[in-house]
Parts: structure tokens; C-alpha cells; sequence
């Protein structure tokens, strides 16, 4: 199994100036552990975020100490009750009030489902609900970022935001329509669409997004997702 990667930019920032360096491998650790489903040994976190297992041990034992991590019998560390807390308090606990809907329709559909938000310039998700009753779907991490320009979730997002000069053609139609589809501009030979869940500022843009290998499920899917993103909206504002 693929251990988790650091986001991007964080390995960087933790090699950065003096008076942040602990604080950002701290964080890179935090993430590490929190993105690993089986958790992270002492030398994993170490060779990852590329530093003496001595420091990744301090670093592991204060994030243990404020039980944003916990130490297994295994010796494998993991995320504990802290995190939840903290997880908790982004955007006024948005995705758990969202969780429900997503999984309705992930079920209903037979495929994955997503909520975004916009910050600054990239897209990132905050909910990835994969269906239940399906063996074999696609996926990715909750927290995975990519710019806005791209895909379907991207582009709903910038429907949601004034009109920017030189914006993609889809931009002024996602807006014009209430919804957006691509291919393969996230995954090759992915199918996506989106559509904007409406709220009020400053509430960050968001959006429900679905992918799938199918055309057929993307066409198919697109009353339910728009059924969707409008009670979320209801249930945001």
C-alpha cells in the first residue's frame, strides 16, 4: 500500500526559515498521520518528511500530548479525538451536515461523489463519499487540491465567483445553466460534472461533485446532483 504524501509545498515549508521549521514539520507529521487509514511507524514519518527519527518522535510525542495523534499497541500512530475537534470547526462543521445528502446520492448513483470548496486559486475537497453498494469505484483522498481551471469541480466554482477577464468558455455557460460536465481534464478518460451549491457569503464557492469512467451515469446523474446540491443549499444558507 502507497503511504500518503506530503501536500505540496509542505515539505518545502518545513525546510523553511528557523522560526517556523518545527512548527511546519510538525504539521507535515500531523498530515502524514492523519491521511494514512493504517498509520505511520516513527521511521515512515521521519523518511517522509526528511528529518532524524529523533525529531519525528518529539514531533509525534507533542502531537500525542494535545491527542491530535495516538500511539497503538503496534507502535503505529494515528489520528485521535483532537483532530475531530478541530476537523470540526472548519466552515462551521460543513461537511458533516453535507455527509448525508452525498451519501444518499452516492448510493443512488452507484458512483463517487464530492463536495468542494474554492480556496484562493486551487480546489479542494472536503467530502468524498464512495457508494456502498459498488465494488470497484473511483476515488481520491478528501483534502486532495488541484487548480481551479481544471475539471468539472473547478469550473463551478468559478461560476460561483464574479466573472474574471480570460475566463474558460464553460465558466459564463456553468453559470448560465446551473452545471457543468468534462472529460478527462482531472483523470484521463474521466467523466465529471458539477454543479454549485448556492450560499452566502463569506461562505467559500462549493460544490457537488461526480465522477465516473461512464458517460452514461454522468448524463443519467444529472437531475439527482442538482436535486442534491439544491437541498444543500438549503440546509448551508
Amino acid at each position: 500500500m502507497t503511504r500518503p504524501s506530503v501536500e505540496p509545498g509542505t515539505a518545502a515549508a518545513a525546510a523553511g526559515a528557523p522560526g517556523s521549521q518545527t512548527l511546519a514539520r510538525g504539521l507535515s507529521a500531523l498530515q502524514l498521520v492523519a491521511s494514512s487509514p493504517t498509520g505511520l511507524t516513527v521511521a515512515q514519518v521521519a523518511d517522509d518528511i526528511g528529518v532524524h527519527r529523533t525529531i519525528a518522535y518529539r514531533l509525534l510525542s507533542t502531537l500525542a500530548q494535545f491527542r491530535f495523534v495516538a500511539k497503538g499497541e503496534d507502535g503505529r500512530y494515528r489520528s485521535a479525538a483532537a483532530l475531530a475537534v478541530l476537523g470540526a470547526s472548519f466552515d462551521n462543521n460543513v461537511r458533516q451536515m453535507c455527509v448525508p445528502t452525498l451519501r444518499g446520492l452516492a448510493d443512488e448513483l452507484g458512483t463517487t461523489v464530492s463536495l468542494l470548496v474554492a480556496e484562493g486559486d486551487q480546489q479542494v475537497a472536503i467530502a468524498v463519499i464512495v457508494p456502498t453498494n459498488v465494488f470497484y469505484q473511483l476515488s481520491f483522498h478528501e483534502g486532495s487540491r488541484y487548480p481551479l481551471e481544471r475539471g468539472a469541480a473547478g469550473i463551478a466554482l468559478l461560476a460561483s465567483m464574479p466573472p474574471r477577464p480570460g475566463e474558460r468558455d464553460l465558466v459564463p455557460l456553468a453559470r448560465q445553466q446551473g452545471w457543468v460536465t468534462t472529460h478527462g481534464e482531472i483523470e484521463p478518460n474521466t467523466y465529471g460534472l458539477a454543479v454549485p451549491v448556492r450560499r452566502r457569503s463569506p461562505a467559500p464557492p462549493t460544490c457537488i461533485n461526480l465522477i465516473s469512467h461512464r458517460e452514461d451515469v454522468v448524463v443519467d446523474g444529472r437531475e439527482s446532483v442538482i436535486k442534491a446540491a439544491n437541498e444543500l443549499s438549503a440546509i448551508l444558507s
